[in-house]
């Protein structure tokens, strides 16, 4: 059954936006479970029952779905990167549906909390990315709407906590900083890397202390995620303090997809100059540009 009550080229419905976050919410289900789906043929279906949004317009709001998502702090559909020029009526609805699919909400919570191991990778060939440029920014007034819906729960950032994951993040950029260093030379100085989160415990405003192959201290602050390389991270007034203190020494590693094919990006100097910081909880995302 097709929804006939919109127009081309006007706002879209309650009806239209319902039943794209019915079909976004079964691709994510399906996502988390580890099962596969086709999103051509997803989209193929909505065309049918949207006939007034072409596939380019459907496309397009799956990308504002996965920006209404992470402002919830709830895991995205891969491959549907945020796009944050939103309706305040897909607020209302995805808030709805968050509370409404317990299924969801046991699937997110399973995934995020599941515990994990540091990969063995052939080498760190393809491990190192640019860093992400977000084709959009941050919209205050879009924060507020989010702020004001009843939802609670925060998916990414019960996967901030678990320690499990962010402990295998650590163990690999240990990995990826002795080879590094060794590659270029200063296998002294990868011998005196140091796991300060272990050696030292958590206050100290960084996870890992390496060099730069001149042997200037690296204070490295690794962020671990599942997901893709867009998802925001959560940041301590601790780290975020260091970070301004330490500009010129300071790095935050990124890493992300960890659990199919880790790679990671790097942010240098004060966290700040990179992302929009959360007032409240102190979530990070990318600056858009």
């Amino acid at each position: 059954m097709s929804i006939e009550e919109a127009t081309t080229g006007s706002p879209w419905t309650k009806a239209e936006v319902k039943s794209i976050v019915e079909a976004y919410f079964r691709m994510l289900r399906m996502q988390e479970l580890g099962q596969q789906f086709n999103k051509a043929e997803i989209n193929r279906q909505l065309q049918k029952i949207l006939p007034e949004r072409n596939l380019s317009s459907i496309e397009y709001k799956h990308r504002n779905i996965s920006a209404v998502l992470n402002l919830f702090g709830a895991q995205a559909v891969s491959g549907y990167k945020p796009l944050s020029n939103f309706q305040h009526i897909l607020v209302d609805i995805i808030g709805e549906e968050l509370e409404q699919d317990r299924v969801l909400d046991d699937i997110a919570l399973r995934s995020v909390q599941t515990l994990a191991e540091t990969p063995t990778l052939n080498g760190f060939d393809d491990f190192i990315v640019g860093i992400p440029k977000p084709n959009h920014r941050i919209n205050e007034k879009q924060v507020e709407w989010i702020q004001r819906t009843a939802i609670k729960r925060d998916y990414l950032e019960r996967e901030a906590k678990n320690r499990s994951l962010g402990l295998a993040g650590e163990f690999l950029v240990m990995e990826y900083e002795a080879r590094r260093l060794h590659d270029g030379g200063a296998k002294s100085l990868a011998d005196r890397i140091d796991h300060v989160s272990q050696s030292k415990g958590d206050g100290a405003g960084f996870d890992i202390l390496s060099f730069d192959l001149d042997g200037r201290e690296r204070f490295i602050e690794v962020k671990t995620t599942a997901y893709y390389a867009e998802t925001p991270f959560f940041i301590t007034p601790n780290e975020i303090k260091f970070s301004r203190e330490y500009s010129n020494e300071f790095y935050l590693y990124r890493l992300f997809s960890f659990r199919k094919k880790p790679q990671m990006f790097s942010l240098p100097g004060p966290v700040e100059a990179n992302c929009y910081l959360d007032p409240i909880n102190y979530r990070a995302t990318l600056i858009g540009q």
